[in-house]
């Protein structure tokens, strides 16, 4: 990027409003989007070389640090060393510095932010549908597009050098490839539709499942909606609660994934304060519902690998008769984006995030909202595991792994779509191919960044610069 573009950028970074209305029709947003071919050409986007002045990538996860809680930062460090993929996980902050001195088209939309692979999954609807979609947005903000898809892509090659047959680099290409074409035909396709077409969209399981070409793909997507069904409160709710010595339901302390702070009246009457301006935040049917429960317990809980260290906690509810509500409260803070695109017009990061979610998503939690702890933190609250499913990509094969990314970049499209403007978007990357081309080269050429820093945040471990747990706390069938 020359000097003039990136001082263009900053300036416009500071002052950019959460929405961006649309006001021109669709044909001259279309050409628009053409036209900018010519400053940005779409070949441009295959590059990734690290600059001469790169910051040391440990130096930026240790500022990352900042205000965590001390103690689980070591178990931070250990789950991001548990292999590049990880690592890249961890490390959106690392990213978003490197995808900032990269060429930009500057058109922005509403972005996750951190869009890996691992941050999209099943989840269930209000109306008790089981849909695909990005499912984390505690980095979301407005910002350009492409850094979205290049995340993704990047994951996406990663992630296939991580399967139990590790794709050879061109079958990699491949992978890269045909994540950016899902996301540029998607893209096109909604931005054909009006705008209330669009914001009904959506990735419907028994949807998928009709659509699937085979019985091979019709059984997989049976066996995601029997999974998914799984994962419900009432299902969880033995492995996380037990009858005290007065038969009152509790939370059950798994260390280090759930655990009772040792100062506990402190935090409960903490946790009181924050549900009442929680509350505050919800729709008033809503408050209706919240009010037929009441808190009986609280405990902090380990989740994610980027988010290990930060406050987050779940909270028991109980009605009268012990059906229960368990709510997930995690702290907010800066997206690792705002350095690079200015501050959120939305001052609080609970409400930015909730903001970034039900913006970009099908369909949100009914219980999203978000509050201000006594020493000035935010954060959000959300339901804990409303049949939300992540897929372990680990497992796949190759033609699996590019089923699931097309299915991230259909995603993500959709996402894109409802909060931006497709149309000059789908103007830049046109009907070709060659969108597709270049990030397929630049999915290998930041696969092998991360896993040169992977390389760089080991030898910090070895030479004891970072502190790093024993057990990374991820045995399969963890609380997590």
């Amino acid at each position: 990027m020359t000097s003039a573009a990136k001082n263009e950028f900053a300036s416009n970074s500071s002052s950019m409003p959460d929405t961006t209305p649309t006001t021109k029709p669709r044909a001259q947003r279309l050409a628009d989007g053409k036209n900018l071919r010519d400053a940005i050409p779409r070949s441009s986007h295959a590059v990734w070389k690290p600059p001469v002045s790169r910051a040391d990538i440990v130096a930026i996860l240790e500022e990352s640090n900042h205000d965590r809680l001390p103690n689980l930062i070591p178990l931070r460090f250990a789950r991001m060393l548990q292999s590049p993929l990880a690592f890249l996980r961890g490390s959106a902050a690392v990213m978003a510095a490197d995808l900032a001195v990269l060429p930009t088209t500057n058109i922005r939309v509403q972005v996750c932010g951190d869009c890996h692979l691992q941050n999209f999954g099943w989840f269930a609807t209000p109306e008790r549908n089981l849909i695909f979609d990005i499912t984390d947005f505690d980095e979301s903000r407005q910002a350009p597009w492409e850094w979205d898809v290049k995340r993704l892509v990047a994951s996406v090659v990663l992630a296939s050098r991580e399967l139990q047959v590790p794709a050879p680099e061109e079958i990699q290409k491949q992978l890269g490839r045909a994540t950016a074409k899902s996301y540029r035909e998607h893209l096109a396709q909604f931005e054909a539709m009006s705008p209330l077409e669009l914001w009904y969209m959506r990735l419907d399981a028994a949807e998928l499942m009709k659509r699937s070409p085979d019985i091979g793909s019709k059984t997989r997507c049976q066996q995601i909606i029997d999974a998914a069904s799984k994962r419900t409160i009432d299902q969880l709710l033995p492995k996380i609660t037990h009858r005290d010595h007065n038969n009152q339901l509790q939370l059950k302390d798994h260390p280090p994934l759930i655990s009772h702070p040792t100062q506990f009246e402190p935090l409960l009457k903490e946790i009181h304060g924050l549900i009442q301006q929680y509350r505050g935040t919800l729709s008033d049917e809503r408050r209706v519902l919240l009010d037929r429960y009441q808190m009986v317990d609280v405990a902090y809980k380990v989740v994610g690998v980027g988010s290990v260290g930060l406050r987050c906690g779940i909270i028991l509810m109980l009605d009268p008769d012990d059906a229960a509500l368990v709510l997930q409260i995690k702290e907010a803070r800066a997206s690792v984006l705002e350095k690079f695109v200015g501050k959120s017009v939305r001052t609080h990061h609970g409400h930015r995030i909730v903001h970034g979610q039900r913006l970009m998503q099908a369909a949100s939690d009914q219980f999203l909202g978000w509050a201000n702890d006594s020493e000035g933190r935010g954060y959000y609250f959300r339901q804990l595991r409303d049949m939300k499913l992540s897929m372990d990509t680990s497992q796949m094969s190759t033609s699996d792994l590019e089923e699931y990314a097309q299915l991230c970049g259909w995603g993500l499209a959709r996402a894109h779509a409802k909060a931006g403007d497709p149309s000059t978007i789908s103007g830049y990357l046109g009907s070709g191919e060659a969108f597709d081309e270049a990030l397929g080269e630049f999915g290998i050429a930041y696969a092998d960044q991360s896993e040169s820093d992977f390389e760089t945040l080991k030898a910090a471990a070895k030479s004891g610069r970072i502190p790093v747990a024993s057990d990374p706390g991820l045995k399969k069938g963890s609380l997590d």
